[in-house]
C-alpha cells in the first residue's frame, strides 16, 4: 500500500509514437486534506475509490489504498465531489521494464501534459525518454487534488 511515484513533465508528442494504449479518465475529490486524500475516479468504464496520505519530504512516497466501485457508484459519489472535476486522456507506453502514465489534461487544466511511473524504490534506474521533461515529483501544485482546486490555466508561473 506504498506508492513510489516520479512526476515529470512532458516537452513532446513523441509520446504517442509506438505502442501505447489510450483511455479517458474523470475524476473528483471527496476530500483533499493532503493527509487523506479521498478520489473517486471513472477510468474507462469502471470506478476506482483511492485513499491517498501525505507525501514523504521528497515527494516520491506515500500510502495509497484503492478499491473498484460499480459504475454507477462512482457517477454518483462524483456529484457530491468537492468542486473541480478532473478530466483526462491517459497514455501508457511501456519502455523496458517500465510503463509511463502521460496524462493530457482537459477543461480547465488544458495543456498541462506530466508523465508519471511508479518504482520500486526511491533510487531506482528508470530509462528517460527524450520527451520526459522537468521532473516535478513533490511539487504541490501537480498534483490532482491541487489542480483540481487551482486549474492549470489560471497559473501566474507555468515552470
Amino acid at each position: 500500500m506504498i506508492e513510489i511515484e516520479r512526476k515529470f513533465l512532458v516537452k513532446s508528442a513523441a509520446y504517442r509514437e509506438g505502442n501505447h494504449s489510450k483511455s479517458t479518465m474523470v475524476q473528483g475529490f471527496l476530500n483533499t486534506d493532503p493527509e487523506r486524500t479521498v478520489r473517486i475516479r471513472i477510468h474507462g468504464e469502471i470506478g476506482y475509490l483511492t485513499v491517498k496520505g501525505i507525501s514523504n519530504e521528497s515527494g516520491t512516497t506515500r500510502f495509497e489504498w484503492e478499491d473498484e466501485l460499480n459504475l454507477s457508484d462512482a457517477r454518483a459519489l462524483l456529484k457530491i465531489c468537492e468542486p473541480g472535476i478532473i478530466e483526462k486522456t491517459r497514455f501508457e507506453v511501456v519502455i523496458g521494464d517500465h510503463t509511463f502514465e502521460i496524462d493530457e489534461f482537459h477543461g480547465d487544466n488544458e495543456g498541462l501534459t506530466m508523465a508519471e511511473i511508479e518504482l520500486e524504490s526511491e533510487n531506482e534506474n528508470f530509462p528517460k525518454p527524450e520527451w520526459l521533461g522537468k521532473e516535478v515529483t513533490g511539487d504541490v501544485r501537480y498534483y490532482n487534488s491541487n489542480l483540481a482546486k487551482q486549474p492549470y490555466k489560471y497559473w501566474k508561473d507555468e515552470s
